[in-house]
């Protein structure tokens, strides 16, 4: 009996095994079945909008239709405390970190312009002196992203289809249409101000494509140059902007004060079209050719996933001139929405509804105009842009005798002579503390950052992480002088960015379309995260010099 009792529990314990293999076997055939490609979005559209500090989603929300950044806030994820990692807040170094997922210290990038210590001069960050400009014969298109040194998402792309994959970089930034593209990228197009063209160069291709040279032969920016920059709505509506005519805002060129309607005056210099820049009519450009290559290079629309990097440069020009809360911003924003949703339509249109995915994130914040913030009591002010460097000079000159001590003082940062102070056998310690001495009792000063020792800075953890991410050892420099929040440097009208300060890192970061659970999240996430929560969704490597995360929470 007890024999026959044990065949029957090892028959039963088959038997229900034997189900459960077939049943978890059927399960794994339904969801993943052999036959079954890889599940990728058509296109990934990664979009930049430049100086665009976080507040202004919720400021200007109530003024944006549903089809632009409302659509991307409402019905995808919203990581609503995303900073930058690094003290560097400028616009290369942006476009860079975001399609990356690096930081300086790693891809590079570490200003717009840096001293770069191999070549003893100050490089800009997209130059390229062994290519030639395609599309007019002048030096705008020496440009290539052969200073980054680290992949991006694109290239990370074309490596993983095999070159099949298309991505492509749009801008009126030269910086802003390279960087974001890579080094494997079809092709990158940015805007030239001599003759109001999209250019390249032949770093991707030897003539612009057909397609490309039917866009600038519409002229499109001469149409807007003999237009008026008018305000879209009535002046009393603009309820989120101070009144038109504040003293610390820019007087543009051709005009006696700084209110609509602005006009478009020709500068001298040959940059006939520059004026366009700051204006809403340069997003209004950057969105049509990135129609027209959604278009005609079939974006999306060829059986492998494509790239399509855009960023639109506008808000940089007009917050510089401007600030951060003039109806000027408030108008260029709520322009900006309506330029999105015609995006996002014809995105829905050619490519398909469910079919695309895109995020958006900015290359910067930015600080409110020192004029806006005295008038509210904020502390603030602007010092004159050499009062660093004459100090450091004749401080060094002083203790050390004469000699070219100083070589650059660039992005709040000092690069000293290292050749001059080993050949005069003085220590860089030695150095920082005679430096920090002085500087110190400069207005506005609050901290001199040895970018070499920082394990030895009385800093906040946070503070440390920031310039640790963005030490460089031939593109930095070597003490970085830390300025009170609230104050610029060399800027006495309008405002700027590239500090430290919640106002600077702060900025969105929306996605939106396949993929993506709509939510959001309050954790502190970071533009490092940006990438490779692409590459996740794509089933790609993240970038080489990838050091953030996927942000979880926002996939599907």
């Amino acid at each position: 009996m007890r024999l026959l009792f044990s065949m029957l529990v090892m028959a039963v314990v088959t038997t229900a095994s034997s189900a459960q293999s077939k049943k978890t076997a059927n399960t794994a055939t339904k969801s993943s079945p052999a036959n079954q490609a890889l599940a990728r979005p058509k296109l990934v559209v990664g979009i930049v909008v430049d100086q665009m500090r976080y507040d202004y989603l919720y400021r200007y929300y109530d003024k944006f239709g549903t089809g632009g950044f409302r659509r991307m806030m409402d019905g995808g994820f919203n990581a609503r405390n995303n900073h930058y990692h690094y003290a560097a807040t400028y616009t290369g170094p942006g476009h860079a970190a975001i399609y990356t997922g690096s930081a300086p210290a790693l891809n590079g990038i570490v200003g717009n312009d840096f001293y770069e210590r191999n070549l003893g001069r100050l490089m800009y960050c997209a130059e390229d002196t062994t290519v030639s400009t395609v599309g007019n014969t002048g030096a705008a298109g020496k440009m290539s992203p052969r200073n980054l040194l680290v992949t991006t998402i694109g290239d990370q792309l074309k490596l993983a289809t095999d070159g099949r994959a298309k991505v492509i970089g749009i801008a009126l930034k030269d910086r802003g249409a390279i960087l974001p593209a890579g080094h494997a990228a079809n092709a990158a197009y940015w805007f030239d101000s001599k003759d109001g063209n999209f250019i390249s160069s032949t770093f991707y291709q030897n003539e612009l494509p057909k397609w490309v040279q039917e866009f600038n032969a519409r002229k499109l920016p001469d149409q807007f140059m003999s237009q008026k920059w008018e305000a879209s709505l009535p002046m009393d509506k603009y309820t989120e902007s101070t009144v038109d005519d504040e003293p610390y805002e820019t007087i543009l060129a051709g005009e006696t004060k700084s209110v609509f309607p602005h006009t478009f005056a020709i500068q001298a210099g040959g940059s006939k079209y520059e004026p366009l820049r700051t204006s809403p009519y340069g997003d209004q450009i950057t969105k049509e050719f990135a129609l027209a290559a959604l278009k005609n290079e079939q974006l999306g629309q060829r059986g492998v996933t494509d790239m399509l990097c855009v960023s639109f440069s506008s808000p940089d020009y007009i917050g510089h001139a401007f600030g951060t809360h003039a109806i000027e911003t408030e108008d260029q924003y709520i322009r900006l929405d309506q330029q999105l949703a015609e995006l996002f339509n014809q995105l829905d249109a050619s490519v398909g509804k469910g079919q695309w995915l895109a995020f958006l994130s900015a290359d910067h914040g930015v600080v409110d105009a020192p004029g806006f913030l005295q008038q509210n009591r904020i502390p603030s002010g602007v010092r004159g842009y050499g009062e660093i460097g004459d100090a450091v000079k004749a401080t060094l000159e002083k203790a050390y005798g004469p000699g070219q001590w100083m070589l650059s003082y660039f992005n709040q940062q000092i690069y000293l002579n290292h050749a001059l102070m080993t050949e005069k056998k003085i220590a860089m310690q030695d150095v920082y503390e005679l430096l920090r001495t002085v500087l110190l009792k400069q207005k506005a000063v609050v901290n001199v950052v040895n970018l070499h020792n920082l394990g030895a800075e009385a800093l906040p953890i946070l503070q440390e992480n920031l310039f640790r991410n963005v030490y460089h050892p031939n593109r930095s420099g070597d003490f970085y002088v830390m300025q009170q929040p609230g104050w610029l440097e060399g800027r006495n009208k309008g405002t700027t960015h590239g500090t430290t300060y919640a106002y600077d890192t702060h900025v969105p970061f929306l996605l939106y379309g396949w993929g993506i659970k709509p939510g959001q999240t309050l954790r502190r996430t970071h533009i490092h995260d940006i990438a490779p929560t692409i590459t996740a969704l794509l089933g790609l490597l993240e970038p080489s010099g990838c050091i953030g995360n996927p942000v979880e929470e926002a996939i599907k």
